[in-house]
């Protein structure tokens, strides 16, 4: 935790039946083989100390919780099946109503765990093993049972040799879509081939070797999905995942990333009425809360004059010598406008059943925008609310979705098709229905105090530096 303070305060919510995170044994805290065990002894004192009663109360047992929180108190009995579902998931008024769940996950890709291993010097080495960390992974994403599996920095090798082999024999339809470049992972969209049938692939490459400034390699990934139910016509629901640039102080290039993957959206979710069908879009969007990019996606607005670069995703305080946006953000030769869609018609769509994406059907015509009238004012045309509030109820400590060695903050987000007035509220608060979309629980988030108790991330039990997050939605037919 380099030049970070501990923070005050932690809220550990009861479960019905929780997960658990398991703290090191003090044999495993002092024992002398261990590499940096002095760190995590270190880490635990300090907990102790300033947090004895919390602290004893997670390491008593070695475990930390993370419980269900229900959205909808009278939908309380109907999402019992979150905790522990092996079959069916699909709500017991399944004419008029199908209940889906969806987890985004960023697993850590083990080449960039190693060619970072400054951020994880408080780990014992054998738990940043690939061989030790995969079993992990797929235990928990078994434990969860999710419908949908929205997953960062998937590496290639392991794609294709474990990850794709394992998830398939889950009953899950996996696409996939790497980094462009030679980056080693990418980013991949599963669903359960008994909830869903694919409508179509269609991948997001941010890199344009035309336009110098998205010379940057981060991918989105949109899948059109269709509700299996016995009806004759339903919603279709489009489902994307991205792993948007980490470099705070390029702020300029997230935004065009998001613009990129949020016109996408646009294309793929666009109604013959036009509306959108249902969207939820997961990722690790490497902004914080309250920041610029994090409200545009929820406000649906962004005046950006005059906003330091390195201000945009709120990952770093100081905006010191850094320049501020340019209007527009991106050349006009980006065939995107400031409302984040295409500026022309695309090629017309070929519905995919397979990952076989045509090049024809990425390319985007291009219609220059007259200067005079760009302005600095970003819009899209999706209600979007965040599943997560962000911070713990009653004490405002904030939840972290990321640990390691120099931060504990949150980056992950699942964001739903939902109201301007239906933020992420508390346990028994009412979440109004749009677009077919009803938000029924969430499995909670962590504080970064709750973290250490566990030796951050990764640990022995929980493999990735990130958490899983994990929502139950309902659509309404």
């Amino acid at each position: 935790m380099k030049g970070k303070a501990m923070p005050q305060g932690s809220t550990c919510c009861a479960s019905v039946k929780a997960t658990t995170l398991t703290a090191p044994s003090y044999h495993e805290l002092l024992h002398p083989l261990q590499p940096h065990g002095s760190i995590t002894l270190i880490i635990f004192c300090l907990v102790s100390c300033l947090f004895p009663a919390c602290s004893r109360e997670m390491l008593r047992n070695g475990t930390i919780k993370r419980s269900w929180e229900y959205l909808c108190s009278h939908n309380k009995e109907k999402t019992k099946d979150l905790e522990d579902r092996n079959g069916d998931s699909t709500c017991e008024d399944c004419e008029d109503k199908f209940d889906f769940s969806v987890m985004s996950y960023n697993i850590l890709s083990q080449e960039l765990l190693e060619d970072n291993s400054h951020l994880y010097r408080h780990c014992r080495r054998p738990v940043l093993h690939w061989s030790f960390r995969f079993p992990n992974i797929l235990k928990e994403i078994k434990h969860f049972d999710a419908d949908v599996l929205c997953l960062q920095e998937v590496q290639e090798d392991h794609y294709g040799t474990e990850i794709r082999p394992s998830l398939e024999s889950l009953g899950y339809h996996c696409e996939y879509k790497m980094k462009t470049g030679r980056k080693p992972d990418g980013c991949a969209i599963c669903f359960k081939h008994s909830k869903f049938s694919l409508l179509s692939v269609n991948p997001v490459e941010f890199c344009r070797r035309d336009i110098p400034l998205l010379d940057r390699d981060n991918i989105g990934l949109v899948l059109l999905l269709q509700p299996k139910i016995p009806r004759a016509a339903s919603p279709s629901i489009c489902i994307a995942n991205t792993h948007l640039l980490y470099n705070p102080r390029r702020g300029d290039i997230k935004l065009t990333q998001l613009a990129m993957l949020l016109a996408e959206i646009s294309n793929v979710a666009h109604q013959k009425d036009g509306s959108f069908c249902p969207i939820v879009m997961c990722g690790d969007f490497n902004s914080v809360p309250g920041s610029p990019l994090y409200s545009f996606i929820k406000e649906g607005k962004l005046n950006y004059e005059g906003l330091a670069i390195g201000k945009v995703s709120g990952q770093e305080q100081s905006s010191r010598g850094q320049r501020i946006l340019s209007i527009p953000i991106w050349p006009p030769n980006l065939g995107i406008s400031q409302n984040c869609v295409y500026e022309a018609q695309q090629v017309p769509k070929v519905e995919k059943t397979d990952s076989d994406v045509t090049q024809a059907q990425q390319e985007k015509a291009e219609v220059p925008v007259p200067a005079d009238k760009v302005s600095s004012h970003l819009q899209h045309g999706f209600s979007l609310s965040s599943v997560y509030s962000h911070y713990v109820p009653d004490t405002g400590v904030p939840e972290v979705t990321t640990c390691h060695s120099r931060s504990a903050i949150t980056v992950d987000y699942i964001f739903y098709s939902a109201e301007k007035d239906d933020t992420a509220r508390g346990p028994g608060a009412e979440v109004a229905l749009v677009g077919g979309l009803k938000l029924l629980a969430r499995l909670s988030l962590l504080t970064e105090q709750d973290l250490w108790t566990v030796n951050g991330l990764p640990n022995e039990h929980n493999s990735s530096d990130h958490l899983p997050l994990l929502a139950k939605f309902r659509l309404e037919l």
